[in-house]
């Protein structure tokens, strides 16, 4: 799969999984499966976004760069500065979280995984095939 195609199908899923997100967040009754649904969301996001920014990139970079991403903002969670910037912006809650969660970090660590598995077969899949190279004139 060429860069560029890698791009668009990454926009592609980035459309998808910011969407279900917002049914997540917005649409169903909060409960413990939805909180861990929209983490999922979150870090497969965070993968994806990556894709697209990067679509060169190896994937254990851009799961290592979603999961840190993750990491990164859970734990500025444990500050409180998430939390006052979401009482004056809060769909800014979204995208920082409001309170440190430890369960988050294994939902972001498995998400990010599935991502990267995911790509993995997508880009198997529609990676051009190499035509067996054939020598003119070569002995048998």
């Amino acid at each position: 799969m060429t860069a560029g195609r890698r791009r668009v199908a990454a926009l592609g899923a980035l459309i998808v999984v910011v969407g279900a997100g917002l049914v997540v967040a917005r649409g169903l009754p909060g409960s413990e499966a939805t909180d861990v649904a929209g983490d999922a969301l979150y870090a497969v996001a965070a993968y994806t976004g990556l894709v697209m920014l990067f679509p060169r990139a190896s994937r254990a970079l851009l799961a290592l760069g979603a999961a840190l991403w993750c990491v990164g903002v859970e734990l500025l969670q444990l500050t409180g500065i998430p939390l006052v910037l979401a009482e004056g912006f809060p769909t800014l809650a979204l995208v920082l979280g409001t309170g440190f969660d430890a369960r988050d970090l294994v939902v972001y660590a498995s998400a990010v995984a599935v991502a990267l598995g995911v790509d993995a077969v997508v880009s198997a899949r529609f990676l051009p095939r190499r035509r067996a190279r054939t020598d003119v004139g070569a002995s048998e």
